[in-house]
């Protein structure tokens, strides 16, 4: 909800401008304490999962960095990666800080918690979301609402499959793939949903090890199936709602679709972009700032007309035409909420096991 670890872009929002100027490094160097209380420089660091910025500059991120640029002077850099990747990098960083907000996926932001990244702040708006979209002692709150989901190619396959096992069928034997569990946060969910689905850990990862025999293989991105679903080189792959409905605006043959085991309903869960403030950032103060604005009405308003997500505010309910289609497109999906709890703690050995049954 990527997560996905798309080739890291570093881009700068510009005052007055919806695009983002690229070629831009991170933010380096140390800062005084000064500068950081008061927010002296005019910069703040952004480490974020995929999905949320557009190649074509038209993204929620470009439009509200760029506001929050006009409106505080402050410039946005940005550094992208796969929500796994964004949590490790920060670590490595731990002993010199670069960036002040942390944008990814669960349980990617519990690990961002757990290993000490994070500090608290509730920002601004963050009573209006949902307690179960943010951590009660401030640490982290969703900024954009989103749920696990798969594509398929509409032109090749007119009818989406409905459940898991059509997937082993031999047709989509090397035209389906999906990210890697532990590296990109949709590869993860679809482990998750896996468990979920077929009762447990053994039965998930023994349906994981059938399809493996069609699975391209290993994928870091997330982001990058899409391209390749839409041109046909592959059938199936893992996705979700926000990045791949955003994603469909652009190639059409994108269609958005939730597997089902075999005489069940369909089913996801929800995977928020969630956002913290990183401990001993270099640039605190417009750290805050930006997170307040990312909850705002205004910016709000703008995730499911520009985004193509959920809001994370309850109080913000668009009825834009996005907000209407991604209504009906949830319309008879089960809903379920993963124990976040229990993952966080053993995703090191749910993911070792994925390999040793896949061989990956």
């Amino acid at each position: 909800m990527s997560r996905n670890r798309a080739s890291l872009r570093v881009t700068a929002a510009v005052t007055g401008s919806l695009a983002l100027a690229a070629g831009l490094t991170a933010c380096g160097g140390s800062t005084t304490a000064a500068e950081s209380e008061g927010g002296g420089e005019k910069i703040v660091t952004v480490y974020s999962a995929d999905g949320l910025k557009s190649e074509k500059g038209d993204g929620w991120y470009d439009k509200v960095f760029a506001e929050f640029t006009k409106k505080t002077g402050i410039q946005v850099k940005y550094v992208e990666g796969g929500s796994g990747e964004m949590v490790q990098r920060a670590v490595r960083e731990k002993t010199n800080t670069q960036a002040d907000v942390i944008v990814t996926l669960p349980p990617f932001i519990q690990q961002a918690d757990g290993k000490g990244l994070l500090q608290a702040y509730k920002p601004q708006g963050s009573d209006k979301v949902n307690g179960v979209d943010k951590a009660a002692d401030g640490k982290w709150t969703s900024i954009v609402n989103n749920y696990f989901g798969f594509i398929h190619n509409k032109k090749e396959l007119a009818e989406a499959p409905r459940t898991w096992e059509e997937l082993l069928d031999s047709k989509y034997k090397g035209k389906l793939q999906y990210s890697t569990p532990g590296v990109a946060g949709d590869g993860t969910a679809v482990l998750v949903k896996a468990m979920h689905d077929f009762g447990g850990k053994e039965p998930a990862l023994e349906y994981l090890k059938k399809l493996q025999a069609n699975n391209v293989g290993p994928s870091s991105s997330t982001s990058k199936l899409a391209p390749k679903t839409d041109k046909g080189e592959l059938l199936v792959a893992n996705g979700d709602v926000q990045m791949n409905f955003a994603q469909s605006k652009s190639i059409p043959n994108l269609g958005i679709w939730f597997p089902a085991k075999d005489g069940g309903k369909p089913t996801s869960f929800a995977l928020p972009y969630a956002a913290g403030l990183v401990d001993k950032a270099p640039h605190t103060e417009n750290g805050k700032k930006l997170l307040d604005f990312m909850l705002g009405e205004e910016a709000q308003k703008l995730v499911s007309e520009v985004g193509g997500g959920f809001p994370a505010r309850t109080d913000v309910k668009p009825t834009d035409a996005n907000a209407v289609e991604l209504t009906k497109l949830m319309a008879g999906v089960e809903i379920f909420e993963p124990d976040w709890a229990d993952i966080d703690k053993n995703l090191a050995s749910y993911v070792d096991a994925w390999k040793s049954a896949t061989g990956s």
